[in-house]
């Protein structure tokens, strides 16, 4: 069965840190670019960060550049997301992808004094 099981969420205060983790199951994980989207009450799905299966190659969204930094451990079938300097505005439902194959259920992030 091809899973995708996000963790690391949470309640965090403004200049904060979260690291999110993306386990993965069911699929060959290393043959596929791993992705973080979040999305807000009221907003549009967003690509925060992604990675790429061949050479690590990432890609960041413009809101999240510098502070946040995605990872994979091929051996785990895992994808991290670390953030740092954590705003109000990146509250949020984040979700790990495996693109175009599936998505999963989402951690929420909560960034709040």
């Amino acid at each position: 069965q091809v899973q995708l099981v996000e963790s690391g969420g949470g309640l965090v205060q403004p200049g904060g840190s979260l690291r999110l983790t993306c386990a993965a199951s069911g699929f060959d994980f290393y043959r596929y670019t791993m992705a973080w989207y979040r999305q807000a009450p009221g907003k549009e799905r967003e690509l925060v960060a992604l990675i790429t299966h061949t050479d690590d190659i990432t890609h960041y969204g413009d809101s999240v550049k510098g502070r946040f930094t995605i990872s994979r451990d091929n051996a785990k079938s895992t994808v991290y997301l670390q953030m740092n300097n954590l705003k109000p505005e990146d509250t949020a439902l984040y979700f790990c992808n495996a693109v175009k194959l599936t998505v999963g259920q989402g951690t929420q992030v909560t960034v709040s004094s």
